[in-house]
């Protein structure tokens, strides 16, 4: 295994390639760690990399990115903390570089897929650089404020996946629409559904989500 500043596992593409593969970086929600999204990464293309990071700090059993800023009225209207958010931004930022170097891939075709605070995250990393992420799938989170106003060239088509949950009571279906609808005002070409699930990927959202992953790749 590699030495990356996160932790991580490392699967390798069932299917081997002569050069550089492309690679799907994978972040978990709060709570959890890096081994919770593996069975969906499982369900992606298998010509790909997938590293799934761990959060850096303990949270009940689990790991989580950042704690949350409820001063804007609880759980429904929180923020990530400020400066915990920026310490993941930039570890994950130095680990997706690590992990290129180490594990010889394409620096060309990066997916990332976060669900919860890892959608949170992934969202704000590809509004901080677009151009380093061929495409993004968003699960169950939304905009942060604090990246809400940036207004990134190089967003022009990109493709994005955002999936919300109609039950959902941790962050409701209208907070990830409202995301998807400010990435479309940006020019990216998003993907955007309301399942019948709660805070939880359910198997619609993942069949939908896979097919997005291979018309990426195909």
């Amino acid at each position: 295994m590699a030495d990356l500043p996160l932790e991580h596992v490392h699967v390798e593409p069932a299917v081997s390639s002569d050069g550089p593969a492309p690679a799907v970086f994978v972040l978990h929600g709060r709570g959890a760690d890096e081994e919770d999204l593996l069975p969906v990464a499982q369900q992606l293309p298998d010509t790909l990399h997938v590293v799934s990071l761990r959060a850096p700090d303990r949270l009940m059993g689990g790991y989580t990115w950042y704690e949350l800023d409820m001063s804007g009225g609880g759980l429904h209207q929180s923020q990530p903390h400020a400066e915990e958010f920026r310490r993941s931004l930039d570890l994950v930022s130095e680990s997706v570089d690590a992990a290129v170097e180490a594990y010889d891939l394409d620096a060309g075709n990066l997916g990332l897929l976060g669900f919860s605070q890892g959608s949170i995250t992934s969202l704000a990393l590809l509004l901080e650089n677009p151009e380093r992420f061929a495409w993004v799938v968003a699960l169950h989170g939304y905009l942060a404020e604090s990246h809400a106003e940036l207004e990134p060239s190089g967003l022009t088509g990109k493709p994005v996946f955002v999936g919300a949950g109609s039950a959902d009571q941790i962050i409701p279906a209208a907070r990830a629409e409202a995301a998807a609808e400010r990435l479309k005002e940006l020019g990216a070409d998003v993907s955007f559904s309301v399942y019948r699930v709660g805070h939880g990927v359910g198997q619609d959202e993942l069949r939908d989500l896979a097919e997005f992953v291979e018309n990426r790749l195909s």
